[in-house]
């Protein structure tokens, strides 16, 4: 990949794609070609077919999905399931009609079974039963890696497919009815601050662990890949170590300076005990993370408080 090659970033606005745009231009690469979903709806198979045609990229990082947390996956069941697989079956495809040097596509922990053994090792794909709440959005995420690897096998395609833990950073969704853990309770605890409420209500038991990686260690890692990475074996990306939700809510209270109580709310659904990624083969392959949870939090709270188009509504 040149620094003048032309490079399609789908779902540049998004948390994960703004993040390997940023590291892209950190780099000196500078021939992008950018569309938001307004400009082009990648669910839409003529439109995407004449978007290949016309702007013929040479690589293609797929960060564009249709995401959300618990409750919006167990929600909209079948939207998480019909928009990743067009999203995904659209852009793959062309990408290969189109001679498409080199292609990453993106997905999720979600992937693995429910009661793997952790940490997760790329091998324990299709070993065992789906978490049930957010089942959908991973059926189309392995659909999306089984997609590249045979790409690859019958058409000689150079795709490759990457899994990152749960994400937070610059341009992550705020929105409580939709929102990941990490940032739903870095807005509660920041208006539980502002507005003097002595306690804040926490989904769950706060028992399941979960891995955390900054967005921009994500958009790293992302790029080094397209570089340095290429087979069939999809990626695991994270940083190996993981915290509890009751300890994640303590240390956001810390970062954020509120004095008041935590609540757990035991009829809301905890999902899936633990997600730990295995990256010894991201290791092997020359990569790893650098911003530390706490450093990161404090980060994304900065964001959080001095941007004034974030859409925390």
């Amino acid at each position: 990949m040149n620094l003048n090659s032309k490079i399609y970033v789908a779902g540049h606005k998004g948390m994960v794609g703004s993040a390997i745009l940023r590291n892209l231009e950190k780099r000196g690469y500078s021939n992008f070609i950018l569309k938001t979903s307004s400009d082009l709806d990648l669910r839409n198979a003529q439109a995407v077919e004449s978007f290949f045609k016309e702007e013929q990229p040479e690589y293609v990082f797929l960060a564009a999905a249709k995401v959300g947390g618990i409750h919006a996956n167990n929600t909209y069941r079948a939207e998480f399931l019909y928009d990743n697989l067009m999203i995904q079956n659209n852009v793959i495809h062309n990408a290969y009609l189109n001679k498409t040097k080199k292609l990453m596509f993106l997905g999720s922990s979600c992937i693995y079974p429910k009661l793997a053994p952790q940490p997760l090792k790329e091998d324990y794909l299709l070993s065992g039963s789906l978490e049930e709440t957010n089942e959908p959005y991973a059926i189309a995420k392995i659909t999306g890696i089984k997609m590249v690897e045979n790409y690859n096998r019958q058409y000689g395609c150079d795709f490759i497919s990457v899994m990152p833990t749960n994400m937070y950073g610059p341009n992550d969704n705020y929105n409580l009815n939709n929102s990941h853990v990490l940032p739903a309770l870095i807005r509660k605890f920041h208006e539980a601050k502002e507005s003097g409420s002595p306690f804040v209500e926490m989904w769950g038991s706060g028992k399941p662990l979960r891995e955390f990686l900054h967005a921009d260690d994500l958009g790293d890692a992302c790029v080094h890949l397209m570089l340095n990475y290429s087979g069939n074996k999809h990626v695991n990306i994270g940083c190996g170590s993981d915290i509890s939700i009751n300890d994640l809510a303590r240390l956001i209270k810390e970062v954020i300076g509120y004095n008041g109580e935590i609540k757990n709310d035991l009829s809301k659904p905890d999902g899936t005990p633990r997600k730990l990624m295995d990256v010894s083969f991201l290791h092997s392959l020359g990569w790893h993370h650098k911003i530390e949870l706490k450093e990161g939090i404090a980060m994304v709270y900065e964001d959080f408080k001095n941007k004034t188009n974030i859409k925390v509504w």
